[in-house]
């Protein structure tokens, strides 16, 4: 059995093994594969295991030999999966192995943008602390989240998460999703359509998959119905946005701040418009990389591989 992985070192930089899956083939790891090089690395391969190195149904054509294809993430955008599943081969993928790291970053970006804790750290280090006439002081306005409100748009297990650690802090949470589970309700959390939640909320964070449906959701028209100083958190996908009217609404202020794990683009180009919006924190898409949580990707990964050789699919996603 030939298991290929193209893109490795996003998973594993070093600080993690592959030995449980070269216990189970001949194993071979490139950290990173460029476009062209794809269907060569490939090869006779049997598994071939991806994290954003795309599958595309020309590359499945071309590869005759592959039986399934792993994915190194949760998301399976990157897969042609209508391809693969015209060829009888799985596409299985890892869910739900950081749904506390992207939970946790969801609100440490909340928290930056109520206290503005990375600026004022730096203030201090470059002396205007030491400089200041007064004991304390602020660049910007501090903001506490009790008796606030938190619209998630998506209540996955990632936006539950989030809605717990919100609860804690003493906000009322108002939860947008497709299927309009009332059955979620409890104290403090109510299920609303889009436009109330739109217009109601102080913060609304996204926690849904991208799909043909909501693409460019955070659009000039969503935003003129959202409440005049809103800020808004993204640790999904970054085509939820349109980056542009996100931009623009933040320098006129209509968006008070936005933090941000990922873009439209990744890496983004340098004329990214929001790289230079105001008050908009940007993460390089790390939520999900806690060595926690890579480790429990690595090990649903393997039991993928070993429900796959056994016969008994796991996670499959077409």
């Amino acid at each position: 059995m030939k298991i290929v992985i193209l893109d490795g070192h996003t998973l594993n930089p070093g600080d993690i093994s592959w030995t449980e899956i070269e216990q189970l083939g001949q194993l071979t790891v490139y950290d990173r594969t460029p476009a062209e090089l794809i269907v060569e690395r490939i090869g006779d391969a049997d598994i071939v295991l991806t994290n954003k190195t795309p599958i595309s149904q020309q590359t499945i054509e071309q590869c005759r030999s592959i039986k399934m294809i792993g994915v190194l993430a949760t998301g399976y955008n990157i897969v042609d999966v209508k391809a693969a599943r015209q060829r009888n081969i799985p596409v299985c993928n890892v869910p739900s192995y950081s749904t506390m790291s992207v939970a946790q970053l969801s609100t440490a970006l909340l928290l930056e943008l109520c206290h503005h804790v990375g600026e004022h750290s730096n203030d201090v280090r470059s002396g205007g602390w030491s400089k200041s006439i007064d004991f304390c002081y602020w660049h910007s306005p501090l903001i506490e989240l009790m008796g606030k409100k938190l619209g998630l748009i998506g209540y996955g297990q990632i936006g539950s998460a989030f809605a717990k650690i919100a609860l804690a802090m003493g906000m009322e949470i108002l939860v947008y999703t497709p299927s309009q589970r009332k059955s979620i309700e409890q104290p403090n959390l109510r299920v609303v359509m889009l436009d109330q939640l739109l217009a109601e909320s102080d913060v609304i964070s996204l926690h849904c998959p991208l799909t043909e449906q909501n693409t460019g959701l955070i659009n000039q028209s969503n935003i003129a119905k959202m409440k005049n100083g809103v800020m808004l958190i993204n640790t999904s996908r970054g085509g939820l946005i349109v980056e542009q009217d996100l931009a623009d609404a933040l320098n006129s202020g209509k968006v008070a701040g936005a933090g941000l794990d990922v873009l439209s683009t990744e890496p983004p180009s340098e004329n990214n418009p929001l790289l230079n919006a105001r008050n908009c924190i940007i993460t390089p898409h790390i939520a999900w990389a806690p060595k926690e949580a890579r480790l429990r990707l690595m090990e649903i990964t393997v039991n993928n591989l070993k429900h796959f050789i056994a016969g008994k699919l796991q996670n499959v996603v077409n």
